[in-house]
């Protein structure tokens, strides 16, 4: 019987690009080795490594004077790659989460960091509105979508200093005007790939603009992989492999304008069974959902029922749907490749648990 992955990371992916991927494994564009064996200076693989970057500048519309890279060490090792580069005398950040909070910590280690906004005193069920961006702020970092939280920023912000995304766990599901941001980075395991890549577009201007007054280390210098062309060392050469065919996918598909069609469908299914129903209560402000990460928690009067209702899922192959273990409740994680009828499938469960249960 089908398995319904709600998992918000390592989630679920096409599977067609799981199908290739493995394939690719076994036999790599028929040379009769694995993809897993041969160099990642072979051309076989150039070509995945510019097919890749191609399909990235052509389905987000990347401008002129930006370079697409693919690193290792997850988002969490660019929280502090960033300020390691960029922050001179200060550093601008919204607090809308974990992540953004884990970046901020990262960024302090390197100079002064302001908090413009936090929404940390309601445990950020909403995004902060009407704060002032200083504009003497080398940067301003944002996370565009909120994981633990169930909260996203859907509106590409007009900033006065260089801005700066993780967009971890919403890349691809929407059009973004790549010209706002000076860069955009995530770990790929949310909604375009397998852990084990990052991706980063960052622009020529940006990249100019790296203090040169401290020694940074090879590694950890955007330069590097930009002049290596994400090959100064060997890169996470399954995961992009995965990356070129879910894009692939996502191209074929009609590319991100219709992915967020699909997207706003998919996640109001949801959000209209958990707005009508008795049991069950979102968790995050409605002008601020997300429509990757859908938090949703038992009414007080039915807490008790929570184990019941995870054990209830599970017996009926639904999976991962158990909310971050620091706010506890349900989470339904509806990236890119989640189908329509698997979250119908979610509400009708949750419909049956409601009836068998008032």
């Amino acid at each position: 019987m089908k398995k319904h992955n709600f998992s918000a990371g390592p989630a679920v992916l096409p599977r067609i690009a799981i199908e290739k991927s493995a394939q690719a494994i076994l036999d790599f564009n028929g040379i009769g080795l694995s993809l897993l064996e041969i160099s990642h200076r072979s051309k076989d693989f150039q070509a995945v490594m510019d097919e890749t970057v191609a399909l990235i500048k052509e389905i987000l519309k990347v401008p002129e004077g930006y370079q697409v890279l693919f690193l290792g060490g997850g988002a969490s090792l660019q929280f502090a790659m960033i300020p390691f580069n960029f922050l001179k005398n200060k550093a601008a950040y919204l607090e809308t989460g974990v992540w953004a909070k884990k970046a901020i910590k990262e960024a302090k280690g390197f100079g002064t960091t302001e908090i413009v906004a936090s929404s940390a005193e309601t445990t950020y069920n909403y995004v902060p509105k009407g704060y002032t961006i200083p504009t003497d702020a080398d940067y301003f970092h944002i996370t565009t979508n909120n994981t633990i939280y169930g909260t996203e920023i859907r509106t590409d912000i007009d900033s006065p200093v260089p801005l700066i995304a993780d967009m971890s766990s919403d890349m691809c599901s929407r059009p973004v005007d790549v010209s706002k941001y000076a860069m955009i980075y995530g770990g790929a395991q949310k909604n375009i790939g397998p852990a084990g890549a990052t991706f980063v577009i960052i622009s020529d201007e940006m990249l100019a603009k790296v203090n040169e007054d401290r020694y940074i280390p090879t590694m950890l210098k955007y330069q590097t992989h930009v002049e290596g062309e994400s090959m100064f060392n060997t890169p996470p050469v399954l995961p992009i492999y995965t990356i070129m065919e879910t894009m692939r996918w996502l191209k074929e598909l009609g590319g991100v304008e219709v992915m967020e069609k699909m997207n706003i469908e998919k996640a109001q299914i949801l959000y209209d069974a958990i707005d009508n129903s008795k049991m069950f209560v979102g968790t995050a402000e409605k002008d601020s959902r997300s429509l990757m990460n859908i938090c949703f928690v038992m009414k007080d009067q039915y807490k008790d029922k929570e184990a019941d209702f995870l054990e209830y899922t599970k017996d009926r192959n639904i999976s991962g749907i158990k909310g971050h273990r620091s706010v506890g409740g349900f989470r339904a994680s509806t990236y890119n490749a989640m189908s329509k009828e698997s979250i119908q499938y979610l509400v009708d469960v949750m419909n049956s648990f409601e009836k068998e249960n008032l």
